[in-house]
């Protein structure tokens, strides 16, 4: 697993949770009175208190200071081995560094064919289930998903690099869509 690069706004969110949490206790001490279960309740709570605030903070800091681009995006399927090859560029357009990009693919199968409908599309029966259906056996995917991390490296702020994803494309595929999402971190 790749960590995230930690920019000086996540350390300063960091921090600041970190004196809320101190000042959280230190009204709580002297709000207990000398009750320790009451003084352990209102610790605990400022601690989840402060806890969720500083995940939250983070994860959108990490949405908000790390953002690429998909530049020149191209497709191909080789059918020789049955896959979809994906290149293009990434470029970082945020003022941080980034340390990963994953992308992650979706391949989805029409179906429909342009209007023509095969026999069954609507109605299979579903008698006999109980026995083991040969149905069952031939069912085929119609969604391919899959994670590529496409920068493993590092990425200054405004630099492109290329990168290529492969995934696998059916041969029962037709009239497919292709969706698609970077996420940098």
């Amino acid at each position: 697993m790749l960590i995230p690069y930690f920019t000086f706004l996540h350390w300063l969110t960091i921090a600041f949770f970190l004196i809320l949490f101190i000042f959280l206790t230190i009204l709580s001490i002297k709000a207990a009175n000398n009750n320790t279960k009451m003084l352990l309740s209102m610790i605990f709570a400022s601690f989840l208190i402060t806890s969720f605030g500083a995940v939250i903070g983070l994860v959108v800091l990490e949405k908000y200071t790390k953002k690429a681009k998909l530049l020149d995006v191209k497709q191909r399927r080789v059918l020789i081995n049955e896959t979809l090859v994906l290149k293009g560029r990434v470029k970082n357009i945020g003022k941080f560094k980034i340390n990963y990009c994953k992308l992650e693919i979706k391949l989805v199968n029409n179906g429909w064919g342009g209007g023509g409908f095969t026999k069954g599309t609507f109605f299979k029966p579903g008698g006999l289930n109980l026995f083991g259906s040969k149905d069952k056996k031939k069912e085929r995917p119609n969604v391919v998903k899959a994670t590529r991390i496409i920068i493993k490296d590092g990425l200054l702020p405004g630099e492109i690099k290329n990168f290529s994803a492969v995934i696998p494309y059916p041969p029962y595929f037709k009239n497919t869509y292709l969706n698609y999402k970077l996420y940098c971190h």
